[in-house]
């Protein structure tokens, strides 16, 4: 599953970028990155405190450096197309496989996280949802044996049916215009949060803290979450039709996303 979202995804890319200049490539970057961020930046604010703010810049500092290296990396031969190719070229067959290794389950964890994510907020916007399913007849004559899903294991079995018919596409190019749906997703976040800010009388006035210390490691490890689309850096890259211009495509576009997410 996980190796066909991989295709979809440099699909989408070379649909975007193939014959476009830095400029689409930093619009489409930010793309990938902004919605993570819109989701997960809250709560990780209400975890470690509004100075938790400075660990963002400096995950979006070391994504941005190593963004670079990975453009000399993949200067140093023509052969080179993403992380497999660069693991092959440093360490050999065995840095295919190990980077490999990584990179899939990088993509499998973070479809999971995907997945509870949905789970927890489909399960807050639906509160006390559940499914009886009749198993048959129990046993010694008992009544009929059922089996009740409910709450978040509910919610993420549902979303994984839903996204689950996306990967028996024959042609995986229909997915950038799936993914591009989260565009739209990251707009309707804003609105709704706006919203409910004026129209619901919430407000602007929370002060929240300012560190919580115990706070801090979740913190971080949600800011992390929110740079998951540096796995698709080298397909960007590929895809530009200046290649050289990928260090400035990635600095703007980690820096340009990161200094309003902030604010």
């Amino acid at each position: 599953m996980c190796t066909r979202r991989v295709c979809g995804l440099r699909c989408q890319l070379r649909f975007y970028w193939s014959y476009t200049g830095r400029c689409h490539a930093n619009i489409g970057c930010s793309w990938f990155l902004s919605g993570v961020g819109l989701l997960s930046i809250p709560y990780a604010l209400s975890e470690g405190g509004w100075l938790s703010l400075a660990l963002l810049l400096v995950v979006a500092a070391a994504c941005c450096y190593t963004g670079l290296l990975l453009q000399r990396c993949m200067d140093a031969s023509p052969a080179v197309r993403g992380y497999p190719d660069i693991g092959a070229l440093a360490f050999g067959r065995g840095g295919r496989l190990a980077a490999s290794a990584f990179l899939y389950a990088e993509l499998y964890l973070v479809a999971i996280g995907f997945l509870i994510l949905e789970g927890d907020n489909l399960d807050k916007l639906f509160p006390g949802t559940s499914i009886s399913l009749g198993l048959g007849r129990g046993g010694d004559g008992g009544g009929a044996a059922t089996l009740v899903v409910s709450g978040k294991q509910l919610f993420v079995v549902l979303v994984a049916l839903v996204i689950l018919p996306t990967t028996w596409l024959r042609s995986l190019g229909v997915l950038a215009y799936v993914s591009a749906s989260g565009v739209l997703a990251s707009a309707v976040v804003v609105v709704c949060v706006l919203w409910t800010a004026v129209a619901d009388g919430v407000g602007f006035r929370a002060k929240g803290r300012m560190l919580n210390v115990s706070g801090l490691p979740t913190a971080l490890g949600l800011y992390t979450f929110c740079y998951c689309g540096h796995a698709i850096f080298p397909t960007l890259c590929n895809s530009m039709k200046e290649k050289k211009r990928f260090s400035r495509v990635s600095s703007c576009a980690l820096f340009s996303w990161s200094w309003p997410q902030s604010v």
